[in-house]
């Protein structure tokens, strides 16, 4: 039976299905169908004669390939099975197979996952991490090569201004990039970057080769367009070069990931690299309520370079959102627990209301006063604060300063030195004696004395740390630890220190809300066991409550959403306001627009007033400017207790 594109399609989908051949640009807005018209289109071309071969379908994960391709299988039939869906990588590993002698690949040429390329990595690397005490983990170093790769730069460049302000000849990490190149090659290895930069050397390489696939795809498809890196752009423009049936579906105001390399330019300069393109907006969305696509659509309008659409609501009830102007974080974090339970009590399971936010950190008060309340949640966006590996790494000198005989925080702290591993450190411990405390001189002295020398040369940041430290102030010896001390760890250990970074400055903060160090520590230390001590009977373990971070939660939705910190310095944040200028704003603004979209029933936004710093000084802060920009009446004012 053929589809029946006019009872399955509203008109804005319909155009984009059964669009002409030739370049189609579809803008597809949040909420509006994106998936169902690509499939759609996928089995109006099978259905009109295409072979199902000569369709290539680019998607972000396979599983949306697989899905797409599941549906139109339920609408055309079988013969969809002959269509080449799947990843950018999965594409360009197909082709490489077919044809790696053409760029001096061996037939049997390995794929590296991410195990197997660090793996090599620390092969490549074992001399110099040797030779440098503070030499960058090899996650680390891989994470860097490739995002370098992925944003099209030469990561002889770009890899060691990363790491500039390690105490490391500058050459040593341009020859770390060499050397794990010669180490793939040696063992006939390509990790998942390489798969690209090789499939679009072949084409280079071989115009044989690319005029075969050029002829071979009739029509090429790409989902999330707005996503693509430089790589993969350039190898959808090189296959669809000859036909120029290229269709492409994204929406611009939901690209959010520059951080990994992705370029919304691809997406904005489509109409000038086909001039000809058949543009479709689709803009009737499905999922939230009028209110909430109103100030969706209105704090969108003014960010430049764009292309501008309007949500429709297809719903016709529904609440304005709320707009809770509260004292603090602590005030926000109650309003949050109590409009959940509000909203539990009203009918709403759980597991309909997500919590979400810019940065981790932002959400430390709610996590705590969640599980002070036994409300059930879980974390997508990491595992909770006080669980970090480099929360627990900075207390650990707190911890041994209000008890000397803290063997575990003795352990963890020592190990932060260099050469020094868990046997040298519990060695040292029983040389101690089994006490040491950072704030007596004389412990000091004796554990400087015992030190291996390669930890020797790195005491003496350790020792000014320490020696300024006083336990009245806890803050400030964290804050003294991290920047004499820590602060490089971050560099060297993980992907992300400036989120890292963050989370410290937040526990410096927490901490001034205490009065003793002892009654801190306790509550971090029942904080983390509380979940192991829970029966497991307590809640249904599906029946949660989620917590997550906007970037995490892209794609998903839920009928009850609250976004919390939305204050200038916290949404947007503090480092796109003051070093990222103009492109890093827009950027912000397009993260609250996600976060927005995500709820279908019911919106919060918080907005506290007053942080409070390491110090106990107030903080005061303005209202984030997203919200400042929305035209009056789109939101409803409430106080904490008027919900």
């Amino acid at each position: 039976m053929p589809v029946d594109f006019d009872r399955d399609l509203n008109p804005e989908q319909r155009a984009a299905a059964l669009a002409p051949d030739g370049p189609v640009l579809v803008i597809a807005a949040a909420g509006t169908g994106k998936t169902r018209t690509l499939t759609y289109r996928v089995a109006h071309l099978v259905e009109r004669g295409v072979p199902p071969e000569r369709i290539l379908l680019l998607t972000f994960t396979n599983r949306a390939a697989r899905e797409m391709l599941d549906r139109a299988r339920h609408l055309v039939g079988e013969a969809v099975g002959g269509v080449w869906g799947g990843t950018f990588h999965h594409f360009a590993h197909r082709l490489l197979r077919r044809h790696a002698p053409r760029v001096g690949l061996d037939a049997s040429f390995v794929i590296l996952d991410d195990d197997d390329a660090q793996s090599l990595l620390r092969r490549a690397t074992a001399e110099a991490r040797r030779a440098y005490a503070h030499f960058p983990k090899v996650e680390v170093l891989h994470d860097a090569i490739s995002l370098a790769r992925n944003r099209g730069e030469d990561p002889l460049d770009a890899v060691p201004r990363r790491f500039e302000d390690l105490p490391l000849p500058p050459e040593t990490i341009a020859a770390a990039v060499r050397d794990y190149a010669a180490a793939k090659q040696a063992v006939r290895g390509v990790d998942f970057d390489d798969l690209l930069e090789l499939a679009l050397e072949l084409f280079a390489r071989a115009p044989d080769v690319l005029e075969r696939y050029r002829d071979q795809f009739l029509h090429v498809l790409v989902d999330e367009y707005q996503d693509t890196n430089p790589a993969q752009a350039r190898l959808v423009d090189e296959v669809a070069a000859r036909h120029r049936n290229l269709l492409v579906v994204g929406d611009d105001f939901q690209s959010i990931y520059s951080w990994r390399g992705a370029d919304y330019r691809n997406f904005l300069s489509f109409p000038q690299r086909y001039p000809d393109a058949f543009v479709v907006r689709l803009e009737m969305n499905y999922r939230s309520v009028p209110g909430i696509l109103a100030v969706a659509n209105a704090c969108i309008a003014g960010n430049p370079e764009q292309f501008q659409k309007t949500l429709r609501a297809v719903r016709t009830d529904g609440l304005a959102p709320f707009c809770a102007n509260l004292r603090d974080g602590r005030q926000q974090a109650r309003f949050v627990r109590e409009t959940a339970e509000e909203l539990h009590a009203s009918g709403y399971a759980w597991r309909d209301i997500a919590v979400l936010y810019r940065s981790h950190y932002h959400a430390l008060e709610v996590q705590l006063e969640l599980q002070h309340g036994g409300l059930p949640f879980r974390i997508v966006s990491g595992v909770r604060f006080f669980e970090q590996a480099h929360i627990k790494d900075v207390l650990a000198p707190l911890r041994l300063a209000a008890d000397p005989a803290d063997e575990l925080a003795f352990t963890r702290l020592l190990m932060l030195l260099p050469r020094v591993g868990e046997a040298t450190a519990r060695s040292l411990w029983r040389h101690l004696g089994g006490r040491w405390s950072p704030l007596v001189a004389e412990d000091r002295a004796r554990l400087a004395a015992a030190l291996p020398a390669p930890a020797v040369a790195d005491w003496t940041a350790w020792e000014g740390a320490f020696a300024a430290a006083d336990l009245a102030r806890p803050a400030e010896l964290i804050h003294r630890f991290t920047e004499a001390v820590y602060a490089r760890h971050l560099t060297e250990t993980f992907d992300d220190p400036e989120r890292r970074r963050d989370d410290i400055d937040e526990l410096e903060r927490y901490i001034a809300r205490f009065d003793t160090v002892t009654a801190f520590l306790e509550e971090v230390a029942l904080l983390t066991n509380v979940d192991a001590a829970a029966t497991p009977d307590a809640h249904d373990a599906d029946d949660r409550m989620l917590l997550s971070t906007v970037h995490q939660a892209k794609g998903l939705e839920w009928p009850v959403v609250l976004v919390i910190w939305l204050a200038d310095g916290m949404f947007p944040s503090g480092r796109a306001m003051m070093e990222g200028g103009r492109e890093a704003l827009a950027e912000e603004r397009r993260l609250f627009y996600v976060a927005i979209t995500r709820a279908r029933d019911l919106l919060f936004l918080c907005v506290p007033r007053v942080r409070i710093g390491r110090d106990r000084s107030p903080q005061f802060y303005s209202p984030s400017r997203f919200l400042q920009e929305l035209p009056p009446g789109l939101v409803r004012r409430v106080s904490p207790d008027a919900v």
